[in-house]
């Protein structure tokens, strides 16, 4: 096992996902670390039969659904707490060859980047905006609630830095679907806030690293492939309202005064809207792709 680096992802039925992730693991990096599963009450064997396969591979149980954040602070908990650097990342990531040893160097090159990430690319190709601003209330609020239906206002664009240069640079948070986070820097800060049950918890922590004096770099020259939300893809009903409570959470955690309570229920009762339309519309589209694949069978 490497003493340098530890791979941590939080799995919750990840299906193929999860051998996929494994088996390019292989060729990210010439290190060789032990893979923790923080398990949330998987179902569909997927974590165990991969524990089974391979010797650097551990599961560790955390008792059941404890959330994203929560997860991975049990997980990191686990490892030797001389190992310097720890990768956060999702069970349904590939692996560009070499994406690891790319966000090492990155890291020598950075020695106050308490988190580093790479370029995220969705399956088609195109890349996912994963280095972003911290958004403050006013950007925040106008892209959570107008975000869906008007993706071209300014403060999503703001938000989203989508035309900033592809380079090497610092940012104020980077996507928590695959992170090298150094393990002092983690720690300095108490992980993640295990409050957030899913959604928000990398941009809290982005934003909480940089408050310490730390930075958050991104490194496009390494690469993964992110399938982004196998998960939440199947319960909207869930995910879709999780994520807006914490969008909610990291703004009134920041805005706590008496005199910004008005832009605090603002906030709450835009979002709220939002995720009711957001959730009603992806079991329309849920229940017809499903009426699809009956009509597909029927056929076949």
């Amino acid at each position: 096992m490497s003493s340098k680096l530890a791979v941590v992802t939080v799995t919750y039925s990840p299906g193929e996902h999860l051998e996929h992730f494994l088996s390019t693991l292989a060729d990210a990096t010439v290190e060789h670390p032990q893979v923790i599963l923080a398990d949330n009450g998987s179902t569909d064997g997927a974590p165990e039969a991969a524990a089974a396969a391979h010797d650097h591979v551990r599961l560790l149980r955390t008792g059941g659904n404890i959330g994203y954040g929560g997860a991975i602070n049990r997980a990191v908990a686990e490892i030797d707490p001389d190992i310097e650097f720890v990768i956060v990342v999702n069970p349904d990531v590939r692996w560009s060859p070499g994406s690891i040893d790319e966000l090492l160097a990155a890291a020598e090159r950075w020695p106050r980047a308490g988190a580093l990430g790479p370029m995220v690319r969705e399956p088609d190709g195109s890349v996912y905006p994963s280095a972003r601003q911290v958004p403050d209330l006013v950007s925040g609020a106008g892209h959570a609630v107008l975000g869906s239906v008007w993706p071209s206002n300014p403060w999503t664009q703001r938000y989203r830095q989508e035309n900033e240069a592809i380079s090497e640079r610092s940012a104020g948070w980077l996507s928590g679907s695959c992170l090298l986070l150094r393990r002092v820097a983690f720690d300095t800060v108490d992980g993640f806030d295990s409050r957030y049950f899913m959604y928000m918890e990398d941009v809290d922590l982005g934003d909480r690293l940089g408050k310490a004096g730390w930075l958050n770099v991104f490194v496009p020259s390494a690469e993964v492939t992110h399938a982004k939300g196998h998960a939440a893809g199947r319960h909207p009903e869930l995910m879709l309202p999780a994520h807006h409570q914490s969008a909610y959470r990291f703004q009134a955690d920041r805005h706590p005064l008496w005199w910004q309570a008005p832009l605090r229920w603002a906030l709450r009762g835009g979002l709220a809207l939002r995720s009711r339309l957001a959730v009603a519309a992806a079991v329309r589209r849920r229940g017809v792709d499903e009426r699809r694949e009956i009509e597909i069978e029927g056929k076949a």
